[in-house]
């Protein structure tokens, strides 16, 4: 399939990417882009169910910066219901990163406990939301107050200040002694230890990022006694009938809390395609590192061909005009969490 491009996310990926530390698999496109909001260009002949001006996203390889992007039907997905097709271009790399993880290797189940490392962020603020909207009793961690308490705006139990509190006594205090059943962590090797610590007999981690390193000592001792078990994922290098698997557990799961409110796209500034390197030069990184990216990155409008952002993407497209920069969306905040112990499952 071919997509007209109205959007494309910017993720942490495409900073790395940027930054020449995150390589595009083998056979995807040089330039940024993991995922995109569009219209539907065209259909091969063998795609069955779509029609050219359908409403759609894509979870992509990358290359998602362009004007038109050229997809499997298995890693396409119809806009939800009631969701703006430029906050849309927010939802499949996260919504697919969250089900995978959470889910699939996690094994999530109602009236367990979560916990969501970088609540704020992108995968983050999925995760608060899905994990809820299942049932659990989700805890986070958050670089600051006002971000933590945006996380209790999205259905978080307990948020943490790790910059002021000890999220392993935290946690296990909110939950009498429990831990987690669950951790997502992006963080990497800084919270191995602490992490195993959290955990609760049992209990699963689920690594899917290295902001903080990527090597650390195990204690093993500490493993077998909580018969934790340790695992680490990526989605973008993972083998097409993979994604496709996904795909459909996400438009089977998740697309129906979208479309019934449970779960929404977290955006936090819609900007200019052709912003775009700017937006993702080595000083942007360096701000969204330090500040954990307080939201979902935003979605960027497609106001430029992808040519117009050379001379660090190297691809030909037809040049179009410009439109005016999107004003970024509000936030909400929220009062004190609900105990994390204390939670009653939800159905």
């Amino acid at each position: 399939m071919v997509l007209h491009v109205a959007a494309a996310g910017v993720n942490r990926a495409d900073l790395l990417q940027r930054a020449g530390a995150y390589p595009a698999p083998p056979g995807a496109p040089d330039w940024p882009g993991l995922e995109v909001a569009g219209t539907v260009a065209s259909v091969g002949e063998e795609v069955s169910g779509w029609s050219v001006g359908d409403r759609a996203v894509a979870l992509l390889e990358g290359g998602g910066y362009a004007e038109q992007v050229r997809v499997r039907a298995t890693q396409v997905l119809p806009v939800p219901a009631g969701v703006d097709l430029v906050d849309a271009a927010a939802l499949p790399e996260a919504a697919c990163t969250v089900w995978s993880n959470v889910v699939d290797v996690g094994h999530l189940t109602a009236g367990e406990r979560l916990l969501v490392h970088g609540g704020s962020g992108g995968v983050g603020t999925l995760a608060v939301q899905v994990g809820a909207a299942l049932g659990a009793r989700v805890a986070v961690t958050a670089g600051g107050r006002a971000r933590a308490d945006r996380c209790l705006a999205l259905g978080a139990d307990l948020a943490v200040d790790h910059r002021e509190e000890d999220f392993v006594e935290a946690v296990r205090s909110a939950s009498d002694g429990h831990g987690a059943d669950v951790i997502l962590d992006v963080v990497g090797a800084a919270y191995l230890d602490r992490n195993l610590r959290a955990l609760a007999t049992g209990g699963r981690l689920v690594v899917i990022g290295m902001q903080q390193g990527a090597r650390a000592e195990l204690d093993l001792g500490r493993l077998l006694a909580r018969r934790a078990t340790v695992a680490g994922t990526t989605l973008r290098a993972r083998p097409a009938a993979e994604k496709a698997r996904i795909v459909r557990d996400v438009l089977a799961h998740v697309w129906p809390m979208v479309e019934d409110g449970r779960v929404r796209p977290v955006v936090h500034a819609r900007v200019p395609l052709d912003e775009a390197r700017v937006r993702t030069s080595s000083s942007t990184r360096a701000r969204c590192s330090a500040r954990s990216c307080s939201s979902r990155s935003a979605p960027v409008r497609a106001t430029a061909a992808a040519a117009r952002l050379a001379p660090w993407l190297t691809t030909r497209a037809t040049p179009a005009p410009t439109t005016t920069p999107l004003a970024a969306t509000g936030r909400t905040t929220a009062p004190t969490a609900s105990p994390w112990s204390r939670r009653t499952a939800r159905a």
